[in-house]
């Protein structure tokens, strides 16, 4: 397809754009993955949002060892190994790391990444639960970020400046969610691979070049002519889809089934809600980015996900769900051991739960049992 040829030369040059911005005296602002940092207010203040969501090298993991111990998430092990070791070139060029506290496991990053390296850190913590209190805390921190990007950048954050970015940022949620749901019908004209490319892309690439190429996506799917066919629908969802693991994505098309549906919490962007541009546009960041957002497992309590985790199945009309998640998150462990009796019971579909630690062993074990489920949910 024309439009995902074009991303592809965007992501190429994307960091000697990067580069020429910083010079031209731009501030880039990392952040990690999650859903709770709005783009918004950085756009809003002349800065570039950069999400640090590569993944799936168990090298880096195992470097990780020596500033952590071993029983945090594998994509945090990780993003310490990239920060420490300077093998993401985006660590490298980053002004300010944002990182919204979300549990231990995000927590641990910006704590070994502020002691050991000289990247400027900004936490701000994300309740775990929604009621006005919390809402209260969640804009409460937002509202500090505001000031830390004006104080960076040097720029006003005006009520002009923040609502033509949530237009913008809008119009990308609201294209995502559009070709996302295209999926609905048989067979999906997008595969999951090229959707969560786009994701991923949606993260790094420039904003309003992404909106372009979205537009063009679109309008491409609806005119594609698409063969007859399709092998059993699966809703895969988990923790975290880093940029670079794809061996999950993988063994599901080797092994005949088609992901239409994919839910994380980090990896995948929240496309199911857009910000409103009545009232105050702080509040309305908050209310959509924490209230109105569907939160991911260590929220309590977690019948709001699994909710809709069943909703999806049904209205995706899936054969099965495959719970993908990384060790030693905990929340979702401990949910995958609960949530296919429930799954069972409401939707009457079964559920795989398989574990990676981005380590190449484990590939063999994982092939086996996601071909196994696979012929299973097709008979």
């Amino acid at each position: 397809m024309e439009a995902m040829n074009r991303l592809s030369s965007h992501l190429k040059t994307r960091l000697v754009d990067l580069r020429k911005a910083k010079e031209e005296g731009r501030k880039i602002i990392g952040y990690t993955p999650g859903g709770y940092l709005p783009e918004e207010l950085v756009l809003a203040s002349g800065a570039i949002p950069i999400c640090l969501i590569r993944g799936g090298d168990h090298s880096v993991v195992e470097l990780a060892g020596a500033y952590i111990c071993r029983w945090i998430d594998t994509f945090c092990r990780a993003q310490i190994g990239y920060g420490v070791s300077g093998e993401d070139p985006y660590y490298n060029i980053v002004d300010l790391l944002v990182i919204p506290i979300t549990d231990n496991h995000i927590r641990a990053i910006s704590d070994v990444l502020d002691y050991n390296t000289n990247i400027e850190i900004f936490p701000f913590g994300v309740p775990h639960m929604k009621e006005k209190t919390t809402l209260d805390y969640y804009l409460h921190g937002i509202t500090r970020l505001k000031a830390k990007l004006e104080e960076l950048t040097g720029t006003e954050i005006t009520e002009t400046k923040l609502k033509e970015a949530i237009h913008l940022c809008n119009r990308e949620r609201e294209l995502l969610r559009k070709i996302s749901l295209m999926r609905k019908s048989r067979p999906a004209p997008v595969s999951s691979k090229d959707f969560v490319a786009l994701n991923h892309a949606s993260l790094l690439a420039d904003k309003e070049v992404m909106v372009e190429i979205l537009e063009s996506l679109y309008n491409e799917l609806h005119e594609k002519a698409i063969a007859s066919g399709e092998g059993p629908r699966v809703l895969l969802t988990g923790s975290t889809l880093a940029l670079g693991d794809s061996k999950i994505l993988d063994m599901i098309e080797e092994a005949g089934g088609v992901v239409v549906m994919e839910e994380f919490a980090e990896g995948i962007r929240p496309y199911w809600e857009n910000v409103k541009t009545n009232g105050d546009l702080m509040e309305a960041l908050a209310d959509c980015y924490f209230m109105r957002r569907v939160p991911p497992a260590w929220f309590r309590p977690g019948k709001e996900r699994r909710d809709f985790l069943i909703e999806l199945a049904k209205e995706f009309n899936v054969a099965g769900i495959i719970w993908y998640q990384l060790m030693y998150r905990e929340s979702y462990k401990t949910e995958s051991y609960y949530f296919p009796s429930i799954l069972k019971r409401q939707a009457g579909l079964p559920m795989l739960t398989v574990e990676s630690d981005y380590d190449p062993s484990e590939i063999g074990p994982l092939r086996t049992r996601v071909e196994t489920f696979i012929e299973t949910i097709r008979r």
